[in-house]
Order: structure tokens, then C-alpha cells, then sequence
């Protein structure tokens, strides 16, 4: 009867991944916040290692239905928190039904499996990979996750088309911004310049941004959140015609994820260049230009042809709310 109320055999579960002291580990935020080092993977590369099965019992027996290993990829919805989406689902049975009478090592190996996504934890949304192990039992599993970190590499054409816009208010305002290119690397510079044609309004500070937009869901359950990464400030006191003001804003000192375009059809992450003027009266001018934000390859990769994937080269555009005239900031 003992084993009916839970005093029966347990035991603890470790999982090893192969080679695991040699590779690179990756901070990943968790969903309260915290930041943890998971081991690092690409697509494309294999996942093994070994499960080390300890009974915590010595000189009792652990009856089973069976032990089996599971690589999983899932998206987590934080409002829709009954259902994890599962795009990758692989299964490897380790041992038959039967009963344990002492510890034992199980190996593993999911070959050069599919990671089409790379690991993200935002503010509505979650997609991770795991390795969970479960030990069947008739009343009560014994189960351990273990999470690993995937990156996705990115390689775009030399050609990297700049943005080269013009905007202004009639009679009171026109100026010209340009930014050296419109996709940029993790650890990257943009660089580029605001040139003044036209200063008829009071202007006492200009600022950069960078905007990460966030959206999940979809239709009539579409949740967009923004969240502005970065404040850089690049004028401040009143321009004067002919004026240049240059830009020169550093990427890798902020937390950023490269961007995700319809993941899974579950969600996305958007980054926007958001210029800002506000003027005496703290009347506030802006324009948005989106950017895409890539992960580049370590040129000290080996095989780096067979892990990088080509990401979709989709024209830039720019975003502006509604009410926003296309060619002249908006007042807020």
C-alpha cells in the first residue's frame, strides 16, 4: 500500500549533452525576469547526449511503463496559458515497460534536427526548446525539462540598401534623414546623418529611438506592444538652416533579438527607427522607419555555410500611425 500513497521507489533524472563542457552558452530571460544560461545550438545540429537515471532507494525496485525522451519547440501564449503550441515534437523511446533494480545510463540522439526559430521571451510570449525526460509510472510520472538556448544565423547581399527620407510641416519644417543601410547585425553601428532645409518652428531637442514592437495573436485578439529600447540624443538647442546633425548609435549595448516576422503565425518582432523633435512648447514631431535586425554568423564557425539560413530579404517600409500624413511628422 505504501506505493499507492506515494512512499514507493522514485528516483532523479540528469540529463548530459554531449561535449557540453567545450560549448558556448547563451543568456536567456525567463518570463519573470531572471536571466539563466542555457546551452548553446543552431539548426541543424544534433542534439545528444545521455540520461542518467538514479534510483533514490537503494535495494527497491522502480516499476515503470515505460521511459522515453522528448525534444520539444514550442510557442507559449502568456493570455491563452492552456495551450502550448508545439512546432517541433520528437520522441525517443529509452527503455521498454519494466522495472528498475539499479541506476542506469540511457544515450540519446535527435540527428541534425530542425530549430527554425530562435529562442524568445517577450512580454506576451514565450518560444523555448526542451528536453524532457519521463519515467512512465502507473500513479505518477517522473519528469525533468532541460532547456537549451537556439540562435538562428542570418546572411544578407553585400547590397544594403540605405533609407533616405524627406519630411516636413509646410512653411515651418522640412528636413532630410538618412541612415547608412536598412538591416543591420546585432552588434552593429548606425550611422547616419539628419540635414535641416527648413527651420521655421522652435525646435529645443531631437532624440533617436529604437522601438521594438511586439505583436501576438491575431484578428480581434491582435496585441501589439512596444517597448522603446533605446534613447539616443542627437540635438540639443534650436537648428538653423543647412544645418547636419550626425548619428552614430552603437547596437551592442542593448538587448535586442533579431527580428521575427510571422513566427509560426503566432507572432512577430518588429524594430523601428523613431525620430523625435519636440519643440518649445513641448508639442512632439516624430517619424518611424522600420530596420530589420539580424544575427550574423561567426566568421570562426566551422561548416558555416551548413548553418546559416537565408533570411527573407522583405522591402523595409514605413510605419505610421493612421491619423500621420506620409510625408510630414505628426504632433503629438
Amino acid at each position: 500500500m505504501m506505493s499507492i500513497f506515494g512512499f514507493g521507489q522514485s528516483a532523479d533524472i540528469d540529463i548530459v549533452l554531449d561535449g557540453q563542457e567545450a560549448r558556448k552558452t547563451a543568456e536567456v530571460k525567463t518570463e519573470d525576469g531572471k536571466k539563466e544560461r542555457y546551452y548553446l545550438y543552431f539548426d541543424g545540429e544534433s542534439v545528444s547526449g545521455k540520461v542518467n537515471i538514479t534510483l533514490k532507494k537503494a535495494g527497491t525496485k522502480l516499476e515503470h511503463q515505460g521511459i522515453k525522451i522528448e525534444f520539444i519547440g514550442q510557442i507559449e501564449l502568456y493570455y491563452d496559458r492552456g495551450n502550448h503550441h508545439e512546432f517541433t515534437s520528437l520522441v525517443k523511446e529509452l527503455a521498454r515497460p519494466g522495472e528498475m533494480t539499479q541506476n542506469a545510463s540511457y544515450e540519446f540522439d535527435f540527428a541534425q534536427v530542425e530549430k527554425p526559430y530562435e529562442s524568445y521571451t517577450g512580454a506576451n510570449v514565450r518560444l523555448r526548446y526542451f528536453l524532457r525526460v519521463t519515467v512512465v509510472k502507473r500513479l505518477s510520472d517522473v519528469v525533468k525539462e532541460q532547456d537549451i538556448a537556439v540562435h538562428t544565423l542570418s546572411t544578407y547581399p553585400d547590397m544594403n540598401n540605405s533609407i533616405k527620407m524627406e519630411v516636413g510641416i509646410e512653411d515651418c519644417l522640412h528636413i532630410e534623414f538618412e541612415y547608412n543601410k536598412s538591416k543591420y547585425h546585432l552588434k552593429d553601428v548606425i550611422v547616419g546623418k539628419i540635414f535641416f532645409l527648413l527651420v521655421r518652428i522652435k525646435i529645443k531637442h531631437m532624440e533617436i529611438q529604437i522601438i521594438k514592437r511586439e505583436t501576438t495573436g491575431s484578428g480581434p485578439n491582435t496585441f501589439n506592444e512596444n517597448e522603446t529600447i533605446a534613447k539616443y540624443e542627437i540635438m540639443d538647442g534650436a537648428p538653423v538652416r543647412g544645418e547636419s546633425i550626425p548619428i552614430r548609435l552603437f547596437l551592442s549595448g542593448y538587448e535586442l533579438s533579431p527580428t521575427m516576422r510571422d513566427i509560426n503565425k503566432k507572432f512577430s518582432v518588429r524594430y523601428y527607427l523613431n525620430l523625435v523633435l519636440v519643440d518649445e512648447e513641448e508639442r512632439r514631431y516624430f517619424k518611424q522607419q522600420e530596420i530589420t535586425i539580424f544575427r550574423r554568423a561567426d566568421k570562426q564557425r566551422k561548416n558555416l555555410q551548413q548553418q546559416l539560413k537565408r533570411a527573407p530579404d522583405t522591402p523595409h517600409s514605413s510605419m505610421m500611425p493612421a491619423t500621420a500624413s506620409p510625408t510630414s511628422p505628426t504632433s503629438q
